[in-house]
């Protein structure tokens, strides 16, 4: 039981990814966890006004099964499972953190500031989080799929426009964190 507590090499994570690619690639599925936006705004009545959520929403009720168990699983790793002394954050990270005026995360993995309850009581925050939120939400629609669609599903399926997709999300990353965060906080 005190392995399930430990931070898995990515050796075995990685390996446990690969075979539910070859379950799903077997069994035809497709894996993102956007796609479900779609499938829930059908299910709320969305098809009534645009064409693009009239679908056969049933063929996707494994993915939102998906949603629920990775919600599940993170609320259990988080409340029951949680043992962040075992993950070493980078000196430079939390010299980069302090440069923002950002408190590196005391025995958690992420900072407060930035992913605590803290963040709603701060109207600035709140803008920043809708905004995020929004630009997320377009930019996974507009690039066919989020960041596990493509970058697990289509690059193992060698998806050229997965691969083109991957690159300008780390690109998009990288400006982010050196040149916009700083802007921002």
């Amino acid at each position: 039981m005190e392995y399930l507590n430990e931070t898995w090499p990515w050796y075995i994570s990685g390996f446990l990814i690969g075979m539910i690619m070859i379950c799903l690639n077997y069994f035809g599925k497709v894996f993102g966890m956007s796609s479900n936006l779609r499938t829930l705004c059908t299910l709320s009545g969305a098809g009534k006004a645009a064409d693009f959520f009239r679908f056969d929403w049933k063929s996707q009720m494994w993915n939102l099964v998906v949603v629920l168990g990775a919600m599940i699983g993170g609320f259990v790793a988080v409340h029951f499972m949680h043992d962040a002394s075992n993950v070493a954050i980078n000196p430079e990270t939390i010299k980069g953190l302090a440069t923002l005026n950002i408190d590196a995360p005391e025995g958690k993995i992420a900072p407060d500031a930035l992913f605590g309850n803290e963040v709603f009581q701060s109207p600035k925050m709140i803008f920043i989080l809708l905004i995020g939120g929004l630009l997320i939400g377009f930019g996974s629609r507009y690039a066919g799929g989020c960041t596990s669609g493509h970058a697990i599903s289509g690059l193992s399926n060698f998806q050229l426009p997965s691969l083109k997709a991957v690159i300008g999300f780390f690109v998009g990353g990288l400006i982010m964190a050196h040149f916009l965060m700083p802007l921002i906080f």
